[in-house]
């Protein structure tokens, strides 16, 4: 049997107990350790893995590539995929490579430029790669004039965070007036633009919001694995048209991916999402890390986070193509168990010394604690 490989993530997605789960599954003969720390006790990742920490909370990104570089060393780490302080640890490569750790993330360059949508969307376009219209808006002024010129141009607005992830803080301009209509149901993304320019004029202090066009479906998330001789390895598209997903490798997707991935040199796990404005496909957002849906590609046969685990050990996985397409399917939620007890808050403690912890098992199997 191979070496064992230990791998940490840092306070990630919820969905990346899949990411977990693939690696645990990987068909080597190398055993998966999994190391897992969040600034949450119930986090699910925590349960997961085979041990995890609660992160301390307040520190700073310096304080944090510290703290990080300690784990590493406490916890034997082989491969550390960083979400949080992301930019923070690639700047600081060079200590964990010499204290034995690879870090699973693009080089500090690229981190920088697609942490900023207004920078990401200057960098793409000169490369060639459509982007849709964008107005960088910090005023109530600069809001009003940006939703006009699109709305004359036939678009519906929308606005998010200049920095985010996530799809938080992205909402739609409505010039209808608030009434009940906005109170039923669930909660919608619509908000009528005179309420927005009253928050801002109230605001302390400037917003940094894109406004751009509501982009239209189909959505689709290109995830790439790319090498850090810059060659992309993987480059799968998964599509998304209201609750029917499915898969994609038509170059119209793929092609300006691939010019993204390797003209920023984003090495390892990326994610690049395309929509539709008009009859073209543009470039939304760009991910330097993981997608917390990557785990859907198993579907087509394909173990994305093993070969990036690979990759960052110097374990070439070559190309890595679909034997074949998974048929369209949908996204359900199911049940993942948590810590029996929570974690204390502002204290570290592995998974294995914490009373009354256990996995999932089926019903009727016996537990050994």
């Amino acid at each position: 049997m191979g070496s064992r490989v230990r791998v940490w993530l840092n306070r990630t997605y919820a969905e990346n107990v899949f990411f977990m789960d693939q690696l645990r599954r990987n068909p080597s003969d190398r055993a998966v350790e999994i190391h897992a720390t969040h600034g949450d006790a119930d986090s699910p990742v925590l349960a997961a893995a085979d041990t995890a920490d609660l992160e301390p909370e307040g520190l700073s990104p310096a304080g944090y590539v510290e703290y990080a570089l300690n784990q590493c060393a406490r916890r034997g780490i082989d491969v550390f995929v960083p979400r949080l302080h992301q930019a923070a640890v690639v700047a600081h490569r060079a200590e964990f490579e010499a204290a034995g750790t690879a870090v699973l993330a693009p080089p500090s360059e690229a981190v920088a430029v697609f942490h900023d949508k207004v920078v990401a969307y200057e960098a793409v376009q000169a490369i060639g790669v459509p982007v849709p219209p964008w107005w960088r808006v910090r005023s109530e002024k600069e809001l009003v004039a940006a939703v006009e010129e699109l709305e004359s141009d036939g678009h519906r607005a929308c606005f998010k965070p200049a920095s985010g992830a996530g799809g938080v803080g992205f909402r739609v301009i409505t010039r209808a007036p608030f009434s009940l209509t906005h109170l039923e149901g669930f909660p919608s993304p619509y908000v009528p633009l005179d309420l927005v320019v009253e928050a801002l004029r109230r605001a302390e202090e400037p917003v940094d919001w894109l406004v751009m066009p509501r982009l239209e479906q189909p959505e689709v998330s290109v995830d790439c694995l790319t090498g850090p001789d810059g060659r992309v390895r993987m480059a799968v598209g998964r599509t998304k048209n209201g609750r029917r997903r499915g898969f994609t490798l038509h170059e119209q997707w793929l092609e300006p991916a691939r010019r993204i991935a390797e003209g920023f040199g984003l090495h390892y796990l990326s994610n690049i999402q395309f929509r539709m404005l008009g009859d073209r496909p543009v470039l939304m957002d760009v991910n330097t890390r993981p997608a917390g849906g990557l785990h859907q590609l198993s579907l087509c046969g394909v173990n994305a986070p093993w070969a990036a685990v690979r990759l960052a050990l110097g374990d070439d996985p070559g190309e890595v193509v679909p034997p074949f397409l998974g048929q369209d399917y949908t996204v359900v939620s199911g049940p993942r168990p948590l810590r029996p007890v929570s974690l204390p808050q502002q204290r570290s403690e592995p998974a294995e010394s914490l009373p009354g912890r256990q996995r999932a098992v089926p019903a009727g199997s016996a537990v050994s604690l």
